[in-house]
């Protein structure tokens, strides 16, 4: 297991802080107050991209639903994206309270860049 000795410019443990980024509201409030851990503004700028990623989704699902015949696709698809997304969030907040660079594949990229800039 990793270990992170960091601290959060909150006082929180680093790893602690990551992890509660990925509670959308929080993570805004450590993008705003974060000035130590890069760790923290990484996982912070990733959950906020995990939950554009998941409005986008959602918005697609939503106008695909209405399409005559084919929208009855989207009943089966809801499930099971509603559930992959939640393992996904589930996993990176895990891997954030272990205090691991975890990055999704084109989220993390940006989030990466992004908590550099920060």
């Amino acid at each position: 297991m990793n270990t992170v000795a960091e601290k959060s410019s909150t006082g929180l443990d680093a790893n602690i802080a990551a992890a509660l980024a990925y509670i959308p509201i929080i993570a805004i409030v450590f993008l705003v107050i974060e000035k130590g851990s890069k760790l923290v503004k990484f996982h912070a700028v990733q959950s906020l991209g995990l939950l554009v990623a998941w409005m986008v989704i959602f918005f697609g699902l939503s106008i695909f639903g209405m399409i005559p015949v084919l929208g009855w696709a989207t009943l089966l698809l809801w499930p099971l994206v509603g559930i992959g997304m939640f393992v996904v969030w589930l996993i990176a907040l895990l891997k954030a309270f272990k205090g691991e660079w975890w990055k999704l594949p084109v989220i993390g990229d940006i989030a990466e860049s992004q908590a550099a800039n920060l």
